[in-house]
């Protein structure tokens, strides 16, 4: 009496296979999806005990593929498609290139030294101008000199940096400066 159950099933399964297929192939929608889900449905009557007896062997053989198929179908929704995984994988990366930071690395070096080349007080200016924001005539005064000396000692500051770098200095268009 120990696989009463299983011997029933899989005589029910056996005998009205084609008709399980045909019922549901109309029920899910393809024919390949009736075979799977009938041969996943043969492997679980593996797991039918006698504990209780089974009145109806061919409706629990279809509700047991039914619900194997809804698993499956459920299954399948939450997979993403290879096409999906290919967009997602597909980001570009905003961060620089191995490349351009071993470049930009070569360039901050380079540009300390052309710092270091500098005489004090142009790169006084430099950094008081284009680090800590001030206005020339704030470092003028800081310094003790003419605005005008200032702004000479920031645009040689600025064509030594240039030269050391490799850099094309752009001038700014304009008329002179305004006098106050």
């Amino acid at each position: 009496m120990a696989e009463i159950n299983r011997m029933r099933l899989r005589g029910q399964l056996a005998d009205n296979y084609d008709g399980l297929v045909k019922k549901l192939t109309r029920r899910l929608g393809s024919s390949d999806f009736a075979y799977e889900a009938l041969h996943e449905t043969f492997l679980r009557l593996e797991r039918v005990t006698d504990a209780v007896p089974i009145r109806s062997p061919a409706d629990y053989i279809f509700r047991i593929a039914i619900n194997i198929a809804r698993d499956r179908q459920k299954a399948q929704n939450l997979r993403v498609s290879a096409a999906e995984i290919d967009s997602l994988l597909d980001v570009s990366d905003d961060g620089p290139s191995p490349a351009r930071i071993v470049e930009a690395r070569s360039d901050i070096d380079a540009f300390k030294r052309a710092l270091a080349e500098l005489p004090e007080r142009p790169r006084d200016v430099l950094y008081s101008i284009t680090i800590e924001g001030r206005t020339p005539s704030d470092v003028a005064t800081r310094l003790g000199v003419s605005v005008r000396t200032v702004e000479s000692d920031l645009k040689l500051a600025l064509s030594h940096c240039a030269d050391c770098l490799d850099y094309t200095l752009i001038r700014r268009l304009g008329g002179p400066r305004p006098r106050t």
